[in-house]
């Protein structure tokens, strides 16, 4: 009986030896690839959650400084956290922060620098849009009509469409185009849900250019 053990031992011992033999490098390399991927994942979410708390602290510190208007703070601030955490959240909530108050202190290039920056490294679309708008306005301000057209027929989120068409149809007035004035606010009224307060003012606007905001155009009511 031992011997019959031991040779049935033997067998299983060679067949695992030739199973090594085939697979045992494969299987290593699978592991080695397993545990190097979870390592690095691992060390990517220390990262990133570290990335995270320094770029939190980093922004208490620009909130801080725009309360008090703190400029040689926020200034050097707002570098830091360009600098080191351009890619966070928190780097595009300070921008638009600090163009803000950028804007109150009549720095409007230090503002309109801190919007672009947003429009063009933030992952948010929210966060583009927004500085779109603003920063359109700011280049209404300066003139440079053909610059805010563009930042305003941007592609945006939905919900924005219709602060972007009233701010189209702003535009459009100061160049004396009032037809495309109250295209650009019908498309505003009729992007914004019914109780929205905006809506009522766009509808004044309408109502100024004497124009009724559910009124049908001729040439689609023949359709």
């Amino acid at each position: 009986m031992a011997s019959h053990l031991d040779l049935e031992e033997q067998e299983q011992l060679d067949e695992l030896k030739h199973f090594w033999k085939r697979w045992g490098d494969l299987i290593t390399w699978v592991l080695i690839a397993v545990l190097g991927g979870y390592a690095t994942w691992m060390g990517w979410q220390s990262y990133s959650s570290k990335q995270a708390a320094q770029s939190a602290a980093l922004y208490d510190t620009v909130e801080r400084a725009a309360m008090g208007a703190d400029m040689a703070l926020l200034d050097r601030s707002v570098a830091d956290i360009k600098d080191k955490f351009a890619s966070t959240t928190y780097a595009q909530q300070a921008a638009l922060l600090a163009a803000r108050v950028y804007q109150d202190k009549n720095r409007n290039a230090d503002a309109k620098a801190q919007l672009t920056r947003v429009v063009d490294k933030a992952s948010d679309e929210g966060y583009q849009a927004l500085a779109r708008l603003r920063l359109a306005s700011l280049l209404i301000d300066d003139k440079a009509y053909d610059a805010a057209r563009q930042q305003l027929s941007a592609k945006t989120p939905e919900a924005f469409a219709p602060l972007m068409a009233d701010r189209l149809g702003d535009l459009a007035m100061l160049q004396s185009q009032p037809d495309q004035a109250v295209q650009h606010y019908k498309n505003a009224w009729k992007g914004f849900e019914p109780n929205a307060e905006y809506r009522r003012l766009v509808a004044v606007k309408l109502a100024a250019l004497g124009a009724d905001p559910e009124e049908t155009p001729v040439a689609e009511s023949k359709k």
